[in-house]
């Protein structure tokens, strides 16, 4: 079984920062990750994902230029840095993670493990 914690959730004004982590209990180099969330009242959205090997990023149109994904082989966590962050960024936010012989984008379908996840909450 993979366990997935997530971390750096909390409370910023609009134009903040928060950087968000997930760490790994099966780190390998099959693996993709993918930051996902949630909104009340709205379907779980793919974010940001990553896969290990090759280091190929995906972002979604709406966090394109202000969040940056990034792995960490040594502490075997991926990071997600979210910058400029905006009201409408207010969710909970999820890795989760997939393994295979190919990158995996941000197909929620595809992931198989998902942490507990972690509130992001930007007010104006």
């Amino acid at each position: 079984q993979v366990q997935l914690v997530e971390s750096g959730g909390g409370s910023v004004q609009a134009g903040g920062s928060l950087r968000l982590s997930c760490a790994a209990s099966r780190y390998t180099d099959n693996m993709s990750l993918g930051w996902f969330r949630q909104a009340p009242g709205k379907q779980r959205e793919g974010v940001s994902g990553i896969c290990i090997w090759s280091a190929n990023t995906f972002y979604a149109d709406s966090v394109k230029g202000r969040f940056t994904i990034s792995r960490d082989n040594a502490k075997n966590t991926v990071d997600l840095q979210m910058n400029s962050l905006k009201p409408e960024d207010t969710a909970m936010y999820y890795c989760a993670a997939t393994y295979g012989n190919r990158c995996y984008s941000l197909a929620e379908h595809e992931y198989n493990y998902w942490g507990q996840g972690t509130q992001v909450t930007v007010s104006s």
